[in-house]
């Protein structure tokens, strides 16, 4: 099955690649000389006066970097079908995904991971996951949780971040560079209700208890409290390399890392 939603989808080919070729700040000629074209047949498809065949529709969006669920589009726009399909998660031709997933990031254990779709929904994540969400009121975590609402909504995990007014422009920031990549409604619909909601008072001073060490941090911490201890860590994003499907180029594996000793020593200690 495919599906392919986007508010260019009407607009011609030409408009679209030269939306995406500005963009990306490349000129015809560079496209060109990429792509082993001319800059006179770019000019001409981006005009509208020539009509591209459907490789030069991928050999150019392979050049500028297009999502892949975008690629649908531009094919939909030159008048061909879309190349890439979009398959369930939970089809049975996406088996081995979703186990390798699974191994993935309970292999990450005692830290915590987690997977997203395009639109952060949580689509499997580990036991550390679990550890930082204990208490979160169960109409955030079901059905079908969603990362960036639990993460600041003022009943989830925001009251417990330390350093709040980063980690949330760090998020936000984040949005704001997928929705300029995907164009995607839904996406802003979701950015517009989070960036809305009330912040809590931050917590800065250290109590009783808590990994309240100095450390120079190597990339923004996300300082967190559990059970009486701040815990600090740091994220990394990781997809798939060379997706042939929308849904596997949506999906992102999240892993925090622990930003200092004692951390990584509690968690432990917590998994013995």
């Amino acid at each position: 099955m495919t599906t392919v939603t986007s508010p260019t989808s009407g607009k011609g080919v030409g408009p679209l690649l030269r939306a995406w070729r500005e963009r990306r700040r490349i000129s015809q000629l560079e496209l060109a000389l990429r792509a082993d074209s001319s800059a006179r047949h770019i000019s001409f498809v981006e005009t509208g006066r020539s009509r591209p065949s459907e490789e030069m529709v991928l050999r150019l969006a392979e050049h500028l970097d297009v999502p892949v669920r975008e690629r649908n589009v531009l094919l939909l726009a030159a008048g061909y079908a879309p190349h890439y399909p979009e398959t369930p998660l939970a089809d049975p031709a996406l088996d081995a995904l979703r186990d390798g997933m699974e191994r993935l990031i309970q292999g990450y254990e005692p830290y915590p991971a987690l997977v997203v779709d395009a639109m952060y929904t949580v689509v499997a994540a580990n036991r550390g996951i679990a550890m930082l969400l204990e208490g979160v009121p169960e109409s955030l975590l079901a059905p079908a949780p969603n990362a960036m609402r639990l993460t600041l909504h003022p009943e989830g995990l925001a009251p417990r971040i330390r350093n709040l007014s980063e980690w949330r422009g760090h998020l936000l920031a984040q949005m704001e560079r997928q929705i300029a990549l995907h164009r995607s409604d839904a996406l802003r619909e979701l950015y517009e209700e989070v960036a809305a909601y009330p912040v809590p008072e931050e917590q800065t001073e250290a109590e009783p208890g808590e990994l309240a060490e100095s450390v120079a941090y190597f990339a923004l911490p996300l300082r967190i409290e559990h059970e009486g201890r701040v815990l600090s860590f740091v994220s990394s994003i990781s997809t798939f390399n060379t997706p042939m499907d929308v849904t596997v180029a949506e999906l992102a594996i999240e892993t925090f890392l622990p930003a200092d000793p004692a951390t990584a020593k509690y968690l432990h200690s917590l998994a013995d």
